[in-house]
């Protein structure tokens, strides 16, 4: 018998407490958002979730044709089964949907994982941003559109 990968569905503030859990689990203390961040996120202009049960999420808006992942997580206990890479599309197919042309994204120049994961959705490398993260490690800027 095997596992079949939780569906996607549209989050909503509803799904804030899980999608905290999922936060904490997924990232480093100084990197993690709690409810409130969360659904600051979720409320902003074009703000959009995508939930996949307990397992993962993603967070972004899209606005005046353009979209950005505000966060993505997966739960290190169901990692390199492909939730990212289907949260990731999911996410590219509603902010184009909604009008967006592009979707940019910010990740750590060390996160190797996560930077295979937008390297193979076609994402290109366009800006940095110098000691963004708490450990003061780089943010890449990439971006996934017609333009790459």
């Amino acid at each position: 018998m095997t596992n079949a990968p939780p569906p996607l569905r549209p989050a909503g503030e509803a799904d804030i407490p899980v999608m905290a859990a999922l936060h904490a689990a997924a990232f480093p203390p100084a990197e993690r958002w709690g409810g409130t961040a969360l659904t600051a996120m979720l409320r902003l202009q074009g703000g959009f979730g995508l939930l996949a049960g307990e397992s993962g999420f993603v967070l972004a808006r899209a606005v005046a044709g353009e979209a950005e992942i505000l966060t993505l997580a997966v739960h290190p206990g169901t990692r390199r089964q492909g939730l990212g890479a289907r949260l990731l599309e999911a996410a590219v197919a509603e902010a184009a949907r909604r009008g967006a042309a592009a979707l940019f994204l910010e990740v750590s120049e060390r996160n190797g994982p996560a930077r295979a994961l937008y390297a193979r959705a076609g994402a290109t490398e366009v800006g940095r941003r110098r000691r963004y993260y708490a450990d003061g490690t780089d943010a890449l800027v990439l971006r996934i559109g017609p333009e790459n």
